[in-house]
């Protein structure tokens, strides 16, 4: 028995285990000689997801202080943050591909378009939840409304913030799968390139969860590393 068709089209190496990938299985041994051809797109993958989760925090960081102090703002950068998030991720990508083409650029302008909302209302909730005395005794000492800005109330809201940006993170890996349609790689090509074989599914879709899971754990650990005192208040 040569092997299944899978195997005819160079997705597949000739090894042990024709069976199982013939029945579609999870075959391990298949993943154990399989496994280099993961090690790309994930990188890629990281790339995709870190690039615009980055940018899109810098973004709605700057939009979410602006709005905080001009609260007329925050209505319409909500709406537009809003209508962005509710475009359909392949939607997104064919718009986009006239104007920036085929390739990352592409990829990575939808994907932080949709990190803005979740990022700017994790931004204006925790700002708003800074206890008004602590904004007081700030004034009351003299600060000026920069200084209690920076000093008291960003520092206040960080794990607020933070929080959005973690939920930024785990959606962008999700979406991320989607960037192949621009041409941009990533672990969604390998799902979506024999989508029936369960042992390709699950190497893809577990390299994009832990990718997820390690994420959040590192942005935990930078928010706990700018919160000492919530440390102190918990011991």
């Amino acid at each position: 028995m040569i092997g299944p068709p899978l195997a005819q089209d160079g997705f597949l190496r000739e090894r042990g285990g024709d069976s199982c990938v013939a029945d579609n299985g999870f075959c391990p041994q298949w993943i154990a000689d399989n496994f280099d051809r993961y090690v790309d797109p994930f990188f890629e993958h990281v790339y995709l997801t870190v690039v615009p989760v980055a940018i899109g925090f810098l973004i709605a960081l700057a939009m979410g202080l602006l709005a905080h102090r001009r609260r007329a703002l925050i209505g319409p950068l909500n709406g537009f943050t809003t209508a962005l998030y509710t475009i359909p991720s392949p939607a997104m990508l064919l718009l986009l591909l006239p104007v920036t083409g085929r390739g990352n650029t592409t990829a990575l302008v939808a994907l932080t378009a949709y990190t803005q909302v979740i990022i700017f209302r994790n931004v204006i909730n925790g700002l708003s939840n800074v206890p008004a005395e602590m904004v007081d005794a700030a004034a009351g000492m003299g600060m000026t409304g920069r200084q209690r800005l920076f000093r008291v109330e960003v520092p206040l809201a960080l794990p607020e913030i933070l929080a959005g940006v973690r939920i930024a993170a785990a959606t962008t890996v999700g979406l991320a799968a989607f960037a192949y349609l621009a041409g941009a790689g990533g672990l969604g090509a390998q799902i979506d390139a024999q989508i029936t074989f369960k042992s390709n599914v699950v190497v893809a879709g577990g390299l994009a969860t832990l990718l997820a899971a390690a994420l959040d754990l590192g942005v935990l650990g930078v928010q706990r590393a700018l919160t000492p005192w919530r440390r102190a208040a918990v011991g």
